[in-house]
């Protein structure tokens, strides 16, 4: 991957970002750029089979509309107006009839999708709507399923299929694989790949929301030749899928998933890393920066601050443009 040059990102301080994922982890990286920069896409999973999501992918054969809807939640316009189109996208009904749990923003999603019959033009023109501070993308053309090979307590191999049963699963996760295998790429998430600064890969779920943008054959090349920086943003807590990996585990994860892959850097939360040594050899090997730095909330919880967060991805862009502004074109990177 060639490096950009200064000149390349323009303003510096309204860097081109891409940020993939799902959930919430998407909206808490979508949170924090948002900071920074309004050259926001933010690239989704579309492998959710549970929930409402879940219902109207079944039903009516569509992309599952809930992570996308979150993220243009999480983008919307700091205004009564934005605020208040947001709080209706995320207003779930409760009843005792068919709309139970169906939130308003996903049946508005799927209507538009219906009526437009274009799934871009339909999040763009709700992005437009909240006054959205960037642009919200699927992932795939197509809904997905992930698939999963895991290793039980005694040994035994199983698979495990579906996004939630992945996500609820207690055994270590070995494998993942998408179905369809060869799944087209939005083609405007691989063009934003292309174009943009800088790509931000996680938080969220590891396998169930990070990983699988790694298995579109599209993006992943995408990723690849993209001279883009890539920063990774490790979870704060394990959840059910990673329960017992450590920090250094879902870097090693990552780089089997993806070996190719080249990352800059690698931001993680001191209380969320075992052994800080173990994690900076792994990043020297892999040729990024580790930033250590706190990055969840004042009161501890295991909630990423989005402008904790921020002042760390700054801090990654900010040394970026000094590295390539001396003389050597790079100066050393530190822990």
């Amino acid at each position: 991957m060639s490096a950009p040059s200064v000149g390349r990102f323009g303003d510096p301080t309204r860097p081109a970002v891409v940020a993939l994922g799902g959930g919430h982890g998407l909206s808490a990286s979508l949170s924090a750029l948002r900071l920074m920069t309004d050259r926001i896409t933010a690239v989704v999973t579309v492998a959710d089979d549970g929930g409402s999501s879940g219902r109207l992918r079944e039903e009516m054969g569509v992309l599952p509309p809930g992570d996308l809807r979150m993220a243009l939640s999480a983008l919307c316009d700091d205004s009564e107006w934005g605020r208040t189109w947001r709080d209706l996208l995320q207003h779930r009904f409760a009843t005792d009839g068919p709309l139970d749990r169906h939130s308003v923003g996903n049946l508005l999603i799927v209507a538009l999708w219906e009526i437009l019959g274009d799934t871009v033009e339909g999040l763009d023109l709700v992005g437009r709507l909240l006054g959205a501070r960037g642009r919200v993308l699927p992932m795939a053309s197509v809904p997905l399923c992930i698939e999963a090979d895991v290793r039980t307590a005694d040994g035994r191999r199983e698979v495990v299929r579906g996004q939630t049963q992945v996500a609820l699963t207690s055994h270590r996760i070995e494998q993942l694989r998408l179905h369809p295998a060869d799944p087209p790429a939005c083609p405007e998430a691989a063009a934003a790949l292309l174009e943009a600064d800088w790509v931000v890969l996680g938080p969220g779920s590891w396998y169930s929301s990070v990983l699988p943008h790694l298995l579109v054959p599209q993006l992943r090349a995408a990723l690849v030749e993209t001279a883009a920086r890539i920063v990774v943003t490790l979870n704060l807590t394990p959840d059910h899928e990673t329960e017992g990996m450590r920090a250094v585990d879902h870097l090693e994860v990552l780089r089997a998933h993806a070996p190719e892959l080249s990352l800059h850097a690698v931001i993680a939360d001191p209380a969320s890393v075992d052994d800080v040594g173990e994690l900076a050899e792994l990043c020297a090997a892999m040729g990024c920066r580790l930033l250590v730095r706190q990055v969840r909330r004042g009161d501890q919880s295991a909630v990423h601050d989005p402008l904790r967060l921020a002042a760390a991805l700054r801090d990654v862009v900010e040394d970026y443009l000094g590295d390539v502004g001396t003389p050597s074109g790079h100066r050393a990177a530190g822990t």
